[in-house]
């Protein structure tokens, strides 16, 4: 199975192929991303397809720049909301985009978000 979730590799290795993994997201650092006050937790991650699920922390007034999303992307606002040209998603909200969409999104007030990636952004 080639779906892991990063640093468990190991552990998740040795689980018969189809067994659940249950991920405790409190044990995964926080990765810093190329973006400045925004850090991820990649809780899934499958390289042969790109496909992703990722706990994403945006510090106040952070930005993520011009992006394309290249497949079908899926957020839940878990806190704080995420902005862009076409509104804003609450703590609550569901959004989704469908492949090809493109914007720059800003958390003006901090935000938490789980989302799902069939494919990784493409950014410019």
């Amino acid at each position: 199975m080639a779906h892991k979730t990063p640093g468990l590799e190991s552990w998740q290795d040795k689980l018969a192929p189809l067994s659940s993994r249950y991920v405790d997201p409190e044990s995964i650092p926080w990765v810093p991303s190329p973006f400045p006050g925004v850090e991820n937790k990649t809780l899934m991650h499958d390289p042969e397809t790109g496909m992703q699920t990722v706990l994403t922390r945006m510090a106040p007034g952070s930005v993520l720049t011009d992006h394309m999303h290249v497949e079908l992307e899926q957020t839940w606002v878990l806190e704080g909301s995420l902005v862009d040209h076409e509104g804003e998603a609450k703590a609550g909200s569901f959004v989704f985009r469908p492949p090809g969409s493109r914007h720059t999104a800003s958390a003006p007030h901090g935000a938490l978000l789980l989302g799902i990636f069939q494919k990784p952004n493409k950014f410019f």
